[in-house]
This record gives structure tokens, sequence and C-alpha cells, in this order.
């Protein structure tokens, strides 16, 4: 243990020994349910770990459409459909950028996608 860790530990020792946590909205009673019940026991603890850091199902929800039509588009020939695809796509990376925005996390995105539109025009 570094020396921040071992002067935290004693201070929270004397806080506890001092009375300093008796008071506390929840003192003494049983934490609330997790809503992650229909999670399997061996991947709670991800998910747990996740939802601390922000995620959310929403957000991974929004990330697989927007992968699932990235492949569409890929495989799709017709102009006009690829054209609404796009245009699908566009709208769920504003949903996922708006998401992020909220969490105040900075998204390139949009940025890294047009550069892979570029590479990908060029290659093929």
């Amino acid at each position: 243990m570094d020396f921040f860790s071992i002067l935290s530990e004693e201070r929270i020792k004397k806080a506890y020994k001092d009375g300093e946590f008796d008071n506390l909205p929840g003192y003494g009673k049983p934490l609330p349910p997790d809503d992650l019940s229909s999670v399997p026991e061996n991947l709670r603890m991800a998910y747990h770990i996740m939802k601390n850091a922000g995620f959310t199902d929403e957000e991974n929800q929004v990330k697989k459409e927007m992968l699932t039509i990235e492949d569409l588009m890929k495989k799709c020939e017709d102009q006009e459909e690829k054209k609404a695809l796009r245009k699908k796509l566009n709208e769920k990376l504003l949903r996922y950028n708006t998401m992020m925005s909220k969490r105040r996390q900075n998204t390139n995105s949009s940025l890294f996608k047009n550069y892979e539109d570029k590479i990908n025009n060029k290659l093929f």
C-alpha cells in the first residue's frame, strides 16, 4: 500500500471509532435490492462496475443498432437503400452522442465515422 492509502484507512478507522458514521442516513439498514437480479451471478460484478461508470443498457443498444446498420450498408448494393440506411445511422449517431454528452463525455464518433468512410471509398 502506498502512503495515501494507509493515511486514508487510518482516517476512516478513526472516524468510525469516533462515531462519525452513526448518524448517516440508512445506517444499520440493509442496502436496497439491486436491479441486476436477471443477470447471471458470474456477470453481476461486471454489470455493476459498468453501471457505476455510467454505461447504460440504452447506450449499448444504440451502439448495437449502429453496428447492425453499418453491416447492412456494407452489404447493400442499392444506392437509395444505402442512402436511407445512412440517414438512419446518422440519427442513431446523433442519439448516441446526445447520451454521451449528458454524461459529459466527449465523442469523436462522427469524426472517426467520416474518416472510416473516406478510407472505405478509396479502398473499395
